[in-house]
């Protein structure tokens, strides 16, 4: 029996409007401010000029998105609070991120990372890791863009495709106008905003069904208190190794070598400020996380006993937090706008990162190799070019989102199937100085062709995987009695017990590789990329460490073994030459140079003091100036 339907108030709009009009307002401020954007440094690295606080904000909202704010809370009302370990994932994943990738590229001064690719291997390196970023982007912003539509749609009534083209241009055009610093500083009012959200419904749901004691009882005899499982089956979806393990290499893959994530953190004027954001980005990530899974626990104890889902009051799980906020909180006006309002900041955010970031890898990867004499004040307006083009194209995702199922899960698998490979790619050529060219291109292929492979197989031959149970009990008119679900995963996000195929259900003989659980979806990519670029490597003949330029390595062992004896230090390097102390003069120069920056006058529309030189037919660095 469906209850009444809650649409907004007048207060609720106006308290929506305002966070729209605020993003965009930023935009505007900074089209007509400063520079307004006229040169390619301001519209895609912020001069280099942005602080610790916005940078970290934007780190933090960029992935932590409209799927953390509806997706979590449902994945924890369906399956239990095992999720919280990824707190811990992405605490271990910034640190790694923070010390071996971030000096790195910085030291470098690229403006796109996959420029990386081609000094270190070769073009079609660099070109299909574009490709597989731009698709990796793309899809997932427009999962993100058809979530908060979705949310919209359920409390407002507004039509759903509606609401897309809405939001997808409203980010589109503050994006495009204001260039990065609009894009990092609506990302921290955003962000003020999504908390504001979460502690509203947090807040008002506990106090309603009884208090945080009552929250933590009705959890545990629903059987959602699960904080641990140590259990080693790589088919377990949430067990505590697989998202440990698996959890940092997706979200090493984000951080590490996501253009959208690395092109923020190069924005700060030193490697130390860019490293001091990434570590409070830690502090962040944890609240939200731990805001979305009690969201989660108070939802599930408002509902025990009459799951909304199975009554018809809802389509999917995703709309859960919505109905939530609607239940509890449309006698405040006001407040269900608030709450919507937290969503689509977290979308905005998300969106316009993506835009960003998309825009300078196509101009970097794809029109400056084509036309590379054009001024910068052209190469400047392609890239707002750009930023629209793919604001469209990104409307037009949404559309294929919609079929995409739960979105956490949806997401997860997208960067563990697409990010993994890319990570691959780039610890083979960070960490391993004897992989050649045709190793990185053999490796790279060999790895997204693996992943796609089993995760697409885990959508097409689903499995029946265990969920707590759910009740509709104490819904009006008493449904149904208390049950357990077991139902085909292809959009459920089902904790789950393997049961074993046979030969009557129709799953082909490889199907056992369809249960490897979604999070070691980044660590089965980085190892096959790592194991088939080395073996091909030495088939083909190994690189000779001595001609390439340290600079293109993480110097991985004298940072985590620097205790060992420098004999054994040179034996792990490969023979790369490295002088001693040369990492604590790169960052001296580092932040010398943001100080006083060497860039050619902005109309001569080059960097020569900063971006490597590219060696015709060598995969090296012929000359990499210091910063």
């Amino acid at each position: 029996m469906a209850t009444e339907a809650r649409y907004f108030g007048v207060w609720d709009y106006v308290v929506f409007a305002v966070m729209l009009c605020i993003s965009a307002g930023i935009g505007l401020f900074y089209a007509c401010t400063g520079g307004k954007q006229r040169t390619q440094k301001e519209f895609l690295m912020a001069d280099k000029s942005m602080s610790i606080v916005p940078v970290t904000m934007s780190l933090l909202a960029s992935f932590i998105s409209a799927i953390t704010v509806l997706g979590t809370p449902a994945e924890v009302y369906n399956n239990g609070t095992m999720f919280w370990n990824f707190a811990v994932a992405d605490s271990l994943a910034m640190v790694v991120v923070a010390r071996l990738f971030v000096p790195t590229f910085y030291n470098m001064g690229l403006t796109s990372t996959y420029e990386y690719l081609e000094i270190r291997f070769s073009k079609p390196v660099r070109l299909l890791t574009t490709v597989v970023f731009m698709v990796n982007m793309l899809v997932y912003m427009g999962l993100v863009l058809y979530t908060p539509s979705l949310a919209l749609n359920a409390v407002t009534g507004l039509t759903l495709w509606g609401a897309v083209a809405a939001v997808g241009v409203v980010c589109t055009f503050y994006t495009t106008l204001g260039g990065m610093k609009a894009v990092m500083w609506t990302d921290t009012f955003q962000v003020v905003v999504m908390v504001a959200g979460f502690l509203v419904v947090i807040i008002q749901g506990t106090i309603e069904v009884g208090g945080p004691a009552r929250v933590w009882e009705i959890n545990g005899q629903g059987e959602r208190l699960e904080f641990f499982n140590f259990d080693p089956d790589p088919r377990i979806r949430h067990s505590s190794w697989g998202i440990y393990i698996g959890g940092i290499f997706i979200w090493a893959s984000i951080y590490g070598v996501n253009q959208a994530q690395v092109q923020r953190y190069l924005s700060c004027p030193s490697v130390k400020q860019a490293q001091t954001a990434l570590y409070w980005n830690i502090l962040g990530l944890v609240v939200l996380i731990a805001f979305a899974v009690v969201s989660g626990m108070v939802m599930y104890a408002r509902y025990y006993l009459c799951d909304p889902k199975t009554i018809g009051d809802i389509d999917n799980s995703d709309q859960m937090m919505p109905y939530f906020v609607m239940d509890i909180l449309s006698k405040y006006p006001g407040m269900p706008g608030l709450f919507t309002a937290c969503v689509f900041s977290g979308a905005l955010s998300t969106m316009s990162s993506g835009l960003n970031a998309l825009a300078a890898v196509a101009l970097e990867d794809f029109v400056k190799p084509c036309f590379p004499n054009f001024s910068d004040e052209k190469y400047t307006w392609i890239s707002k070019f750009l930023a629209m083009f793919f604001g469209g194209l990104m409307i037009l995702m949404a559309y294929v989102a919609s079929f995409l199922g739960s979105v956490v899960q949806a997401a997860l698998s997208l960067f563990g199937m697409l990010g993994g490979p890319m990570l691959g790619i780039f610890v083979l050529g960070m960490m391993f100085p004897c992989a050649n060219k045709w190793g990185g291109l053999v490796g790279l292929i060999s790895s997204l062709f693996i992943t796609l492979w089993v995760g697409m197989g885990g959508i097409v031959w689903p499995r029946a995987r265990w969920m707590p149970p759910i009740s509709t009990e104490g819904c009006p008119g008493n449904v149904t009695a208390n049950f357990t679900t077991s139902a085909p995963m292809s959009t459920s996000m089902a904790q789950f017990s393997i049961t074993t195929p046979t030969a009557d259900n129709g799953y082909p003989p490889e199907a056992a590789l369809y249960e490897l659980s979604y999070v070691w979806f980044g660590g089965l990519a980085t190892v096959t990329c790592v194991i088939v670029g080395l073996i091909v490597s030495f088939v083909t003949g190994s690189q000779d460490p001595k001609e390439m330029d340290a600079k293109l390595f993480i110097p991985f062992y004298e940072r985590f073994f620097c205790c060992l004896p420098d004999s054994w230090l040179k034996w792990l390097r490969c023979g790369v030459p490295r002088e001693e102390g040369e990492n604590e003069a790169i960052e001296v120069k580092m932040s010398n140079a943001a100080s006083n920056p060497t860039f050619l006058p902005d109309d001569e529309g080059t960097k020569e003091n900063v971006v490597p030189t590219f060696s015709d037919g060598h995969n090296m660095v012929e000359n990499v100036t210091s910063l």
